[in-house]
């Protein structure tokens, strides 16, 4: 386990980072994670310090921030595909699908990019974007799909997310796996990643699919079952943020088990940093806590999947 002090933190809202009150950090995290509604979010911050409707506001992501990697990049291609899902929701599934546009390489090693509790927003978009840029062939599942896709915004994404039934959405992100583990223009390897709830989904998955995964990098995500754990095969590279209790006090086990088992596994926590810092389209984005892991994690897929 590494500690890294991150030198920057950023604002994409108007109200830097810092000036946001920890409380109103911790009751977002709380909405976030369907412990209330807008409305009633709003209402708390309002009431618990002084600014603390403006902070909160300032909370909500503008996706505009988010693209690095147009859809007109040079380097990618990308489309909407769909497959097969037996046993998921609707028996169905689309997901973005990235290429790299290469002279001369007709296959790629693959990385599956998990969504958080919303759905297939722009950000994770980008993210598959960004790995395509690198050399990877993504695909990001959008687990709304059943229901008619990722619906624009967040609180509906989140709610629509929440309707699924937990099993079947699992199996919807272990059915892409397989898809583009299978894809013609697949090298066969493959790596997984996710944030937040997808975070969790990347451990889970990797204890699904065990000998099929070579390397999982998952982002402040809770743990694989416990009794899954000796079923993961990938090397894993994990992140946590600094202030992220809910997901933290999970690890110190989580570790222990994949120790147990013989997994090789590198947790790294990020100082100053709130869950959800790699997302850059909110105050919780810190750019140099982003950089770095997804240098970390860029450096985990190049040296198992490439080889």
């Amino acid at each position: 386990m590494t500690k890294t002090m991150p030198t920057q933190k950023i604002s994409t809202q108007g109200i830097p980072s810092q000036a946001i009150d920890p409380q109103i950090y911790a009751l977002y995290d709380e909405y976030c994670h369907g412990a209330m509604d807008r409305r009633e979010f709003l209402a708390k911050a309002a009431a618990m310090v002084v600014g603390g409707m403006a902070m909160a506001q300032a909370l909500f992501p503008r996706y505009a921030n988010a693209q690095t990697i147009s859809f007109t990049d040079p380097r990618i291609k990308a489309s909407y595909v769909k497959y097969a899902s037996q046993g998921g929701s609707s028996g169905e599934m689309r997901g973005y699908l990235v290429q790299p546009i290469s002279p001369s390489a007709k296959q790629f090693p693959a990385v599956l990019v998990i969504h958080e509790n919303r759905g297939l927003n722009p950000y994770i978009e980008d993210v598959a974007r960004r790995l395509a840029a690198a050399g990877f062939l993504a695909l990001a599942p959008d687990g709304l799909y059943p229901l008619g896709g990722y619906p624009g915004n967040d609180e509906d994404g989140k709610r629509l997310q929440d309707s699924l039934t937990p099993a079947k959405l699992q199996t919807d992100m272990l059915n892409g796996a397989v898809f583009l583990k299978n894809h013609a223009l697949s090298s066969g390897k493959l790596g997984i990643t996710g944030f937040c709830w997808g975070g969790g989904m990347t451990n889970a998955l990797a204890a699904e699919l065990g000998n099929a995964v070579q390397a999982g990098a998952p982002y402040y995500g809770l743990s694989a079952p416990a009794d899954k754990v000796g079923k993961i095969k990938a090397e894993l590279v994990l992140h946590f943020a600094e202030t992220d209790p809910r997901i933290n006090t999970t690890w110190p086990a989580y570790e222990g088990a994949l120790q147990a088992q013989g997994v090789k596994a590198q947790a790294h926590f990020y100082p100053g940093t709130q869950h959800g810092f790699h997302n850059n389209s909110t105050p919780r984005f810190n750019q140099a806590a982003a950089d770095l892991s997804w240098g970390r994690t860029l450096e985990l897929f190049n040296r198992t999947l490439k080889t």
